[in-house]
């Protein structure tokens, strides 16, 4: 597949040149080039370039709302939070739907050997993985609810292990997942906390099927209800009523509940709360970083020239992000087990999340950001926009005490 690839990207790319059509711009986090200063600075600038005035002056100058109004026009042209939710444009096509948006007929050649893959995608890979994917929920709600009846004991135990093992594993070739694994010695331990960036619902499968966690997740009704029910009588998973789940004592005692006991596998936590495109990872939330417990933090990186992992929940509905899945080349991802790490004595729930945010980030390539990922469905909290307030009469008020002093 990756040899036919790169023979269709040189096909296009010299087809364009033949009839003058743009070629493929790479991927870029943003389309505006931003240098990093602050606010005082720029609007400094902004005085220097159109103002006779001295640049420390503590009145308020007409021209400082230009800095406002630049800031404010970048942020729709250019919105770094909203555009993380969308799927990752690539630089060449690979042949699905998920392409690049300037892609132009080049030739019959490429359009047939597209056919070609919509026939093996669609009429040989997706029967076979829905064979597979059917075969693995099966075992494992029928697994999982026999080794149920088990009394409680290190047979249960070892069972309950296996069973989800297999069952996770099955599932995984379903999707044809190609999983590379680093640092395997830092996997995950009893009585800990296995924290991850956030792509899919396929995150959680692609863990398990390399190692042993508690899940923790809020009740569902339906198919997922099912599984659910059936899983939590093998294992200890950690399930929440919809009421549950807002009331942060009762999640966080739950939590603290499951991980003093050492005989408990390790809870595996997405701090996001929602599904990020991969290139970035966003805001942690602090609640799972103020048990206690050690951290074991973990870098999820897929590679979409093979299939987009990312879920649009917005978009697509879990049974059509399931079908473009299966209907992809293959899902191919990168998972790096960090070093554990625990809170320090002078750090809050917060810098400590924003120092296991960073970690990930950095092992997995990916834009640290510390907007928050509920911005997806939520409006921009009121302290965003006090803090440049803040900022902006803090400038004015000590010019005015420098002045003052003076």
């Amino acid at each position: 597949v990756l040899s036919v690839l790169q023979w269709a990207t040189l096909r296009i790319e010299r087809g364009a040149k033949e009839k003058n059509h743009p070629l493929y711009k790479p991927y870029v986090n943003g389309i505006i080039a931003k240098e990093p200063t602050s606010l005082e600075e720029e609007i400094k600038e902004i005085r220097r370039s159109g103002s006779g005035k001295a640049l420390d002056t503590p009145e308020f100058e007409l021209s400082d709302i230009f800095y406002f109004c630049r800031k404010g026009i970048e942020t729709i042209m250019d919105d770094e939070v909203t555009k993380r939710f969308s799927a990752e444009e690539l630089e060449s096509w690979n042949l699905l739907s998920r392409t690049n948006y300037n892609f132009q007929y080049i030739s019959l050649r490429l359009t047939v050997l597209w056919g070609l893959g919509v026939l093996i995608r669609y009429c040989f890979l997706l029967p076979l993985r829905i064979a597979l994917a059917f075969t693995g929920i099966s075992l494992l709600v029928t697994g999982t609810t026999v080794v149920g009846y088990l009394p409680n004991g290190r047979c249960k135990d070892f069972l309950s292990k296996h069973v989800h093992l297999m069952c996770y594993r099955i599932c995984v070739r379903a999707l044809t997942a190609i999983i590379t694994y680093h640092d395997r010695e830092n996997r995950p331990r009893n009585g800990g906390i296995c924290v991850a960036n956030h792509t899919s619902p396929i995150d959680v499968i692609i863990l398990a099927s390399d190692g042993y966690y508690a899940m923790v997740g809020q009740i569902h009704g339906g198919l997922m209800g099912v599984i659910q029910r059936a899983m939590v009588k093998a294992c200890p998973h950690v399930w929440f009523e919809r009421s549950e789940v807002k009331d942060r004592h009762l999640v966080a005692r739950r939590l603290t509940e499951h991980v003093q006991d050492k005989s408990k596998l390790p809870i595996l936590i997405f701090p996001e709360g929602t599904c990020i495109n991969n290139t970035s990872v966003m805001m942690f939330k602090k609640g799972s970083f103020e048990i206690g417990a050690t951290v074991y933090p973990v870098a999820i990186k897929y590679d979409p020239q093979f299939g987009d992992a990312f879920w649009n929940s917005s978009k697509y509905g879990m049974v059509t992000y399931l079908l473009r899945m299966m209907t992809s080349w293959a899902i191919v991802c990168s998972v790096w087990y960090l070093p554990p790490m625990t809170r320090q004595p002078e750090e809050d729930a917060v810098q400590f999340a924003n120092r296991v945010k960073s970690a990930i980030a950095r092992q997995g390539g990916l834009v640290d950001l510390l907007w928050d990922g509920g911005l997806k469905r939520e409006k921009v909290k009121d302290a965003f926009k006090e803090e440049q307030q803040k900022l902006y009469s803090k400038m004015i008020v000590g010019s005015h005490e420098d002045r003052s002093r003076s």
